[in-house]
């Protein structure tokens, strides 16, 4: 049987419609199979889906005015689109943070989890929760038997590599026990860290805050972005890597994108 290649990329836009000066080249050239993408910050009657038409690439999306919003485009046809969470909790905001469908075969959850405020602020046990309905979605939809990619901005440095200056950062949201346990608990049910099959160094970083001057040269970052694959799928990963360039670039997004390839 002939092998195919399979690449995916995830990349919080930080509002789309301001980063499509960056994200359309890079899908030019770099001609992902998917890209995930968060934070896109528009209403979906202003998405600006012609942008994608152009280079050929499908795109469904799911957004709010001036808040979160998620999207999915692909080379590929695009099947069995769903938003938000399958359970009685379900909200309009759930919906414009979590988008899934399935291309080429393959299930994709795109989640743009909630980066939580303060550990004393009801949002950090909302994010909490969000990891357990995360993980009671897998259960009742997916199988950890076969291929399921989870991508998107989950808004968790899961280990001390994973962010500058840790013994700083014990009480961020983003890095805290409780947070880093939560996500854990979701990848127990039978994910694997792709980037971290490839790339066991520290200071590989996806965010990069816009308020630390020189941030990127200064090595002061977060890897709070994630490609997660079930054991099939992760067994035939060939590549995982972070493009740094796009931080770099004019105007840029807070975040860079993460790309992982497969043989399939």
């Amino acid at each position: 049987m002939k092998t195919n290649n399979f690449s995916i990329a995830t990349f919080n836009v930080n509002s789309i419609r301001s980063r499509l000066h960056i994200l359309i080249p890079w899908l030019e050239e770099n001609s992902v199979d998917v890209l995930c993408m968060q934070e896109t910050r528009v209403q979906d009657e202003n998405f600006p889906k012609e942008a994608f038409d152009k280079i050929k690439y499908n795109v469904v999306y799911k957004g709010q005015k001036s808040y979160n919003g998620v999207s999915i485009a692909s080379k590929h046809e695009i099947n069995d689109t769903a938003v938000g969470f399958d359970d009685l909790e379900n909200s309009p905001e759930d919906e414009a943070r979590l988008i899934r469908c399935i291309v080429r075969d393959i299930p994709i959850v795109n989640s743009y989890v909630p980066q939580g405020r303060a550990l004393d602020h009801m949002y950090f046990q909302v994010k909490l929760r969000w990891f357990e309905r995360l993980k009671d979605l897998f259960e009742r939809n997916y199988s950890a038997y076969e291929p399921l990619l989870w991508c998107g901005d989950l808004n968790v440095a899961p280990d001390s590599r994973d962010v500058y200056a840790p013994d700083n950062h014990e009480d961020h949201v983003c890095f805290h026990e409780d947070a880093r346990k939560a996500l854990e608990n979701v990848k127990s049910w039978g994910f694997i860290d792709v980037f971290r099959k490839f790339n066991m160094e520290p200071e590989q970083y996806t965010f990069y805050d816009y308020r630390i001057p020189n941030a990127v040269k200064r090595h002061l970052g977060w890897r709070i972005d994630h490609i997660l694959a079930t054991v099939p799928l992760a067994r035939r990963a060939e590549k995982a890597y972070i493009d740094i360039s796009s931080r770099l670039a004019q105007k840029p997004s807070d975040h860079t994108f993460l790309v992982a390839e497969f043989v399939l």
